[in-house]
């Protein structure tokens, strides 16, 4: 690999690294500001409650993160993705994401083209870590919209 495709692929790595840290911190003030008697909260029953939401977030950048960037097992245990309180969801919410960001600021960029089997198909690693923030900030939007349906104003964005 030359040395401006290197250096290409470490400015891709730490600026993944900046925003996975950046969509920690917005993603908490996101789940700090719901009301822990409104985790239950659906706006219609066909949809993942805020508490499943965020579940369901911790859960994918748990198994996107392990699975194809750490070669790890997975933090997540089946009782984690049946909790349903907030006090119970913060600190699980944050031990994923220390635990992504531990994995990421550990990866070697020079595998970044390293083709993965994933369910949707063969993809690159550089792929799976732009996956881990898609899906993220999909989720994180929605819990936006239960926020503001719930008469709660979001949290300004956190993002540069």
């Amino acid at each position: 690999m030359s040395t401006s495709a290197q250096s290409t692929d470490n400015l891709f790595l730490n600026a993944a690294i900046t925003k996975l840290r950046d969509a920690k911190e917005y993603t908490l003030k996101v789940a700090q500001l719901m009301p822990a008697d409104k985790y239950s909260y659906k706006p219609v029953p066909t949809e993942m409650s805020f508490a499943e939401q965020l579940l369901h977030l911790a859960e994918n950048l748990d198994w996107l993160s392990t699975s194809y960037l750490g070669n790890a097992k997975p933090i997540l245990t089946k009782e984690d993705k049946a909790l349903k309180k907030k006090e119970d969801i913060l600190p699980l919410l944050e031990k994923t994401y220390d635990s992504s960001l531990n994995i990421l600021e550990r990866f070697d960029a020079a595998h970044l083209a390293d083709t993965v089997s994933f369910f949707a198909g063969p993809k690159t690693k550089l792929q799976i870590i732009n996956l881990v923030n898609d899906h993220q900030t999909h989720h994180r939007a929605q819990m936006i919209v239960y926020l503001r349906l719930n008469g709660i104003k979001p949290p300004d964005y956190v993002g540069w």
